[in-house]
């Protein structure tokens, strides 16, 4: 055969391959522009690249600017790290419904009011606060309380990410660049003290979320993530490998040794292990499973020691370890995320390695919750609620408050998850009355929102009991009356619509979008309210919109509405702060 031929043919085999891979899957040039721009609402569908198992050697950071937080002395070094499991993750039971109904047109008109909402938020950040922690809703000022870094900014990437906005990505991803987790780097000398809980759940979280829904293409999110990362570990190094709560940058970036602390509260103790397992399944670098590992082993040695067996007291001693003096236990604030994240970080584990361990934990917790946590409150329709209180407990008895409060309402979410993580339907039936909970005092409210934190007439038992007309009102007792844009309950609706398809879920979201929008509503954002406990026309706005309004309650709003294959809770573990990390398997 003459060569040109041969080579003809060759040119045109080489064509019709090359035209066979590009249109086999129409959508591969975009996905993989997407994968580093900022994939739209099919990025959980992309063929991700992130590692099944810890690289090794470890990754290394392809950009290396900036201060180096690795280059700090170890005052108390680890010998030996506790190491990831290699074995294949477990086969666990689905979280969602097998099947839902389509998106309707009114679901997609709710779906794009909340996005709207984001947007508007968004647009107002970037005009007026850019690389500020935030945009302040009524005077267009901007604010630093979380140390200067770009709260917003980082805490929403992932919110960009799942909306489709993918410009705004990408112009998120650039201003990376500009900001520097250093000691030198805090716009005021106020913001010397960070909370390492705040900047581990909101920076750290963000982070790699973002990077895990780019299908780990995005690799400046990573080498971002690891200099926090970095910063945070340092905090740990200290006697007995507990953190520092309250950090001082500049001690640390001059290597001057800081102490835990003596009075210290659970959740800030106990809520790194999703974004430190998660940090560590990417990097192969062990310091951090090891660092979060020693405190949940301590959990461990001490869950049957305390006051409540099971649980552990919302303020602890973490310079010495004593997880067991405190009396006062709750579901709620500086408790909260230590009890998400034990059945959250067994699903991360794939139930495999310290998986066991976590849901050993988890589910004596949530039993001694049963117990010990929960009551049923009196209401005058009789409804079939739970609310989460709070336990006092002697070395002999235990009595429960029937107080509540707004940043509780994810405990319907926490025990759904685990009554299908761990096939336990009692559990699945406490998460609905839970979640009913919040939902009936924010119907109940008198603007629809339920307040920050309150006390109730509670019934002697959870069978039912009957209204007492002299209680005069379905509060007892209102401490505090504000709003602060919260995403709790919304939180646990989301678990509650994708776990069991009611349409009440999404129902009960989009009464307290509108009523939240009504109250809270400003030309650039929403505002909290010092109040929701007086009529419309009293309602008094405060100049702040923390990060987590569009990081959380809008980004569960935006999923409730959403099709229920983005961001599927089969294939994706949810942080504290929203933040979705890739589970084991996914």
């Amino acid at each position: 055969m003459p060569r040109r031929w041969s080579s003809l043919i060759s040119i045109t085999a080489i064509f019709l391959v090359l035209f066979f891979l590009l249109h086999r899957n129409t959508d591969t040039p975009r996905a993989a522009n997407r994968a580093t721009n900022g994939p739209a609402n099919g990025f959980a569908r992309q063929q991700s690249i992130c590692p099944s198992t810890p690289p090794q050697p470890p990754y290394n950071r392809t950009s290396t600017g900036g201060f180096n937080w690795g280059e700090i002395p170890v005052r108390y070094p680890v010998s030996d790290f506790i190491p990831l499991s290699t074995n294949s993750p477990a086969t666990l039971p689905r979280i969602q419904r097998s099947s839902f109904p389509l998106q309707s047109s009114i679901t997609k008109s709710r779906q794009a009011a909340v996005k709207g909402a984001f947007q508007r938020a968004w647009t107002s950040y970037t005009t007026h606060a850019w690389k500020a922690d935030e945009v302040r809703p009524i005077t267009a000022g901007s604010r630093n309380n979380f140390g200067g870094w770009g709260a917003t900014l980082v805490d929403n990437l992932d919110t960009l990410l799942i909306m489709g906005l993918d410009e705004e990505f990408a112009a998120a991803v650039d201003a990376l660049a500009d900001i520097e987790f250093s000691p030198h780097s805090s716009p005021s000398s106020s913001q010397s003290t960070i909370n390492i809980f705040e900047t581990t759940i909101r920076y750290l979280g963000g982070l790699l979320a973002a990077y895990d829904l780019t299908g780990c293409r995005e690799t400046r999110l990573l080498d971002k993530a690891i200099q926090l990362g970095e910063m945070i570990y340092t905090s740990f190094d200290t006697e007995n490998r507990m953190p520092v709560p309250r950090w001082n940058l500049h001690k640390a970036g001059n290597g001057e040794p800081q102490r835990a602390a003596v009075q210290g509260v659970l959740a800030e103790l106990a809520s790194s292990s999703l974004e430190f397992t998660r940090l560590s399944q990417l990097t192969g670098d062990m310091r951090y499973f090891d660092a979060a590992s020693r405190i949940t082993d301590l959990l461990d040695s001490q869950a049957g020691h305390t006051r409540i067996p099971g649980l552990w007291p919302v303020s602890v001693n973490l310079q010495k370890g004593d997880l067991t003096r405190g009396s006062t236990f709750s579901f709620g604030g500086m408790a909260d995320s230590a009890y998400e994240y034990l059945g959250k970080t067994y699903r991360l584990l794939g139930g495999v390695g310290k998986g066991p361990q976590y849901e050993r934990l988890a589910r004596n917790a949530l039993d001694a919750g049963i117990r010990h946590l929960l009551f049923r409150p009196m209401t005058p329709d009789h409804a079939d609620i739970l609310l989460p209180g709070v336990a006092h407990a002697t070395s002999s008895s235990v009595g429960l408050e029937p107080r509540t409060e707004h940043l509780a309402c994810f405990v319907g979410g926490m025990y759904a998850l685990a009554g299908k993580l761990f096939s336990n339907q009692t559990y699945l039936d406490t998460g609905r009355k839970l979640t009913d909970g919040c939902i009936w005092y924010y119907d109940n409210s008198p603007l629809g929102i339920m307040p920050e934190m309150f006390t109730v007439p509670a019934c002697p038992s959870v069978a039912e009991c009957p209204w007492d007309e002299t209680r005069g009102g379905i509060y007892t007792y209102v401490r505090d009356g504000h709003y602060f844009l919260r995403p709790e309950a919304m939180e646990s609706i989301f678990y509650m619509w994708r776990i069991t398809g009611d349409e009440k879920y999404r129902e009960a979201a989009w009464r307290m979008f509108t009523a939240i929008e009504a109250v809270t509503k400003t030309e650039f954002g929403n505002a909290a309210v010092r109040d929701v406990m007086v009529e419309e026309g009293n309602v008094k706005r405060e100049d702040s919109m923390e990060s987590f309004w569009m990081a959380e309650t809008l980004k569960y709003l935006y999923l409730i509405f959403g099709e229920t294959d983005l961001v599927s809770l089969d294939d994706w573990v949810f942080n504290t702060e929203a933040h979705p990390l890739r589970g084991a398997g996914s």
